[in-house]
């Protein structure tokens, strides 16, 4: 017996030293990416000496003596902190991310939609329209990325890549170039499109409902939001575009044509959705206002502070992404003049040079964005490669775009353009066999052999100077400099929130916005849906001049208060006829109101509270018909079952609306809330058009309540039974209770929303589930239970159609103190590093889920006393070494 136990010993004495050598192994290729953040190093291409000081969460803060070498080095520090975040980003934005991820699930095909728009061309012709100093500054942040990338393999940078080179051949690293920086505005601006999907999912109810008045009903007009808009301004809201309940008039017989065309039998749209989605939002799904994004931000003036200063707040609301979206960073001119205007703090993008989001020494902004309707769809009757305009036959524009497969072969693509845009249904087939046989009027002109296309015109595709209007805001010394900033923003168009320290706040409008012309045609003059590309009625006309856009300074309420909202009660200028509905900024105004009323001064703590408010605007007027509502009393609903549904109904009773992580109710009424969309809505819709959930959705349910026989009550799957309101509340309440007893337990008392609504981050490539588990570890974060909800004040948004998980969050928080700026706080989701041995890459995580803030240093001798390492970077001819 001896021997074998013998021998046992001895293997297990094998596996634990092939063990303890594989952990080895790991901590090496784990710890091998990790930056230097103190001492001095060398480096090409500085003109005099920077110092970076980083506080206990790795937070940069860099100091240079001319503008070059600022930026010079926070694209050295972006580098050392977030390198395969930024080389991702690239690839994706320049339609390569199958050369750096190989041939895996989307990866051509978003590389495909990518190339068809042309992100990375319409970013190399903006390069020349900058502001010569624009220039010089992406010159020097690019260097400054190169001299940290150069001379290091990609496993020196990265442990992301020493596992994906596992998968795929990877080559060494390419050099860093002012495009790369540039191309990720496309991104931003694709992720924060407005109405796109909105348009796509008009097209596809009226495909299944064949009723203009029934669809309209599903995307109320802006004079159905709740509260106040941005800025008060004269003048009456126009009314909805379409009131009729039957087909569109034979006036608009060839937009119907076009409607069709994307519609039903095949639901080609839901086919556009699948393979637009494939192209990964990089900040999330902002497509309309159904989206799970959107932001928050307020200002208050001093008079309602008890400091006597203004105190500003912005939480924009971004995909949940891993590592985090910002980049906390400080960027500082030793001497602040006119040659080196920078003194600037906030929170930044990975790749790109200068603070998007954050406060100079005198001025504070942030941003929500307008949602404004900068895209529409083109349907184009093409022939023998041309497209019909006007009567007469315009040729289309061709090239060829080759798709490199990293381990796989290349694809090629070609590509078409109209007048109105890249044709997208070369990429989509389904919009590609929707134009094939798209019903037309029977007078219109033949397609010929090509049949028909669809176009996307987007402002993002003209060249533009976004990137001047960073660097303008990061020197603003007041508000003439942000005004100014901000007519240099063509997309993502952004409201900006602003405050400064002589005690202004004010509110601006920015963006390019197209004009379309007024008529009588369904969406003319708005863009709300698609469109004739024959028909120059319906072409674009111009842009809305920038003086136009809605701005105010000082309101005489001493609140400026933008939560994706309407923008004015006036429709001139037209931006969007899909704003946000107004929940979010009507509890934030409410909230902000009752606490001036009530003569208590505002400060800075009660502001950080009011951004984590999870109270659910639509509990207080749903609830109240929830615990009306008749139980069902079909034979498969025994007295048992009622009773057991009702234990549940009465956990409503009494809420507040509350929706905390431990909230029992909370639980209960999402639930219910999921149930009752899915039984109203998905009878009838296709899966484009279904309900998400959040603000729109409360809209056109508050307004369905109202009327108890409205046919989207009645359920489409039982012909011989005419189903009410009253019946579809009442069995949502009890399949909700069934589901939360299958997944919670049995006792209500014992639910809690958290369980449901959790946070899991995960990195774009290795975060994914085919990846295997150890590896995939490395590169995920949480779960963490969550409170609040879609279109909360604490927007923590999940999608109705697919459970509880949280989808879209807060990215970041900040409250400025505009009476004392080393007063001001902050907090990212996750960190500033994405290496997971950093100590940096999820050390903010724990705090933003409670809702905590840090400590926001910002003067030097702020900066100096918060410093935990100080790296210098020096010239390599002055430097020893």
């Amino acid at each position: 017996m001896p021997r074998p136990r013998s021998a046992g010993v001895v293997a297990l004495a094998v596996v634990l030293v092939v063990a303890l050598v594989a952990v080895t192994a790991v901590v090496v290729l784990l710890r091998r990416p990790l930056p230097d953040t103190s001492g001095e190093v060398a480096v090409p291409g500085l003109g005099a000496q920077v110092r970076v000081l980083r506080d206990a969460r790795g937070v940069p803060q860099v100091y240079a003596e001319d503008p070059e070498d600022l930026f010079f080095a926070q694209g050295y520090v972006h580098a050392q902190d977030r390198f395969f975040q930024m080389d991702f980003r690239r690839h994706v934005t320049a339609g390569r991310l199958a050369e750096l991820v190989g041939d895996a699930p989307g990866a051509v095909e978003a590389d495909a939609v990518v190339r068809t728009m042309g992100w990375r061309r319409v970013a190399e012709a903006e390069l020349p329209l900058l502001a010569p100093e624009t220039r010089a500054y992406l010159e020097a942040y690019a260097d400054g990325v190169n001299a940290y990338t150069g001379g290091r393999s990609p496993s020196e940078l990265s442990a992301a890549y020493t596992a994906l080179g596992t998968r795929v051949d990877l080559g060494p690293v390419e050099e860093w170039t002012p495009v790369d920086s540039l191309a990720w505005l496309k991104a931003m601006a694709w992720s924060l499109r407005a109405n796109y999907s909105d348009e796509l999912a008009r097209a596809a109810a009226y495909g299944a409902v064949g009723d203009v008045g029934l669809v309209e009903q599903l995307f109320p007009p802006p004079s159905a939001s709740v509260g106040e808009p941005v800025v008060g301004a004269p003048g009456t809201l126009a009314p909805a575009a379409a009131t009729t309940s039957e087909a569109p008039a034979e006036d608009d017989e060839v937009l119907a044509g076009v409607v069709a065309a994307l519609a039903d039998p095949a639901d080609p749209v839901a086919g556009a959705d699948r393979a637009l989605a494939a192209v990964p939002d990089l900040l999330g799904d902002g497509s309309g206002a159904t989206g799970g994004i959107g932001s928050n931000a307020w200002a208050v003036s001093g008079e309602h502070t008890a400091s006597g200063e203004p105190l500003l707040a912005n939480d924009p609301h971004l995909a949940a992404s891993f590592p985090s979206t910002w980049s906390q960073v400080g960027l500082h001119c030793t001497v602040v003049d006119a040659d080196c205007p920078f003194d600037v703090s906030g929170f930044s993008f990975a790749g790109m040079p200068g603070v998007v989001i954050g406060h100079t020494a005198d001025v504070a902004w942030g941003f929500t964005n307008t949602g404004s309707d900068v895209t529409d769809l083109y349907l184009e009757r093409v022939r023998d490669g041309a497209a019909l305009r006007a009567g007469e036959q315009v040729p289309l524009t061709t090239r060829t775009e080759t798709i490199r497969v990293a381990g796989g072969e290349d694809v090629a693509i070609q590509v078409r353009s109209s007048g109105h845009g890249p044709l997208l249904s070369d990429v989509v087939p389904e919009l590609a066999a929707a134009g094939r046989a798209a019903p037309v009027p029977e007078d219109a002109p033949p397609a010929g052999s090509d049949g028909y296309a669809v176009a996307l015109s987007w402002t993002a595709l003209q060249p533009g100077r976004t990137m001047d209007a960073v660097f303008a805001l990061d020197a603003a010394r007041d508000w003439d400099d942000v005004r100014e900033a901000a007519s240099l923003f063509v997309v993502p168009g952004q409201n900006i929130v602003y405050a400064d320290t002589s005690g202004s706040i004010g509110y601006q409008a920015s963006g390019v916005v197209p004009l379309r012309q007024p008529g009588a045609g369904l969406g003319q003059g708005t863009g709300t849906w698609p469109r004739p590309g024959w028909d120059p009625d319906y072409d674009w006309v111009g842009a809305v001049p920038f003086a136009d856009m809605p701005s105010v300074l000082d309101p005489p309420d001493g609140l400026v208060v933008s939560a994706n909202q309407r923008i004015t009660d006036a429709f001139d200028p037209f931006l969007t006829a899909d704003p946000d509905m107004g929940h979010r900024a009507q509890r934030i105004r409410e909230v902000l109101e009752e606490q001036v009323a009530a003569g208590r001064p505002v400060t800075a703590d009660d502001v950080e509270a009011l951004q984590t408010d999870r109270v659910d605007p639509f509990a207080e007027v749903l609830v109240p018909y929830l615990l009306d509502a008749p139980l069902p009393q079909d034979p498969g609903s025994s007295p048992e079952r009622r009773a057991f549904t009702r234990e549940a109904v009465e956990l409503l009773r009494g809420w507040d609306g509350t929706t905390t992580a431990d909230s029992a109710p909370a639980a209960y009424y999402n639930a219910v809330w999921s149930t009752l969309l899915r039984l109203t809505f998905a009878d009838q819709l296709p899966e484009t058009a279904q309900p998400r959930g959040g603000s729109r959705w409360f809209t056109v349910v508050g307004q369905l309540l109202e009327e108890p026989d409205s046919p989207w009550w009645d359920d489409a799957t039982t012909p011989a039974v005419v189903e009410t309101r009253d019946q579809v509340l009442g069995r949502a309440l009890q399949q909700a209770r069934l589901e939360l007893t299958a997944t919670l337990g049995a006792d209500p008392q014992d639910w809690e929303w958290g369980r449901l609504h959790r946070l899991a981050l995960r990195q774009d490539v290795l975060g994914d589930e085919s990846v295997p588990a150890p590896v995939r570890a490395l590169w995920t974060a949480g779960p963490v239970d969550l409170g609040g909800s879609t279109s909360l004040v604490d927007a923590t948004s999940w999608d109705a159609r697919e459970g509880y998980g949280v989808t879209a969050v807060p990215s970041m928080r900040m409250v400025v103190d505009l009476a004392d700026l080393d007063a001001s706080r902050w907090v990212d989701l996750a960190g500033v590093s994405e290496h997971p041995w950093s100590g940096h890459a999820t050390d903010q995580l724990g705090a933003w889920a409670e809702g905590r803030t840090f400590a926001w240093p910002s003067t030097p001798g702020a900066v100096e006393d918060a410093a935990r390492d100080e790296l210098v970077l020096a010239p390599r001819s002055t430097s020893a070494g």
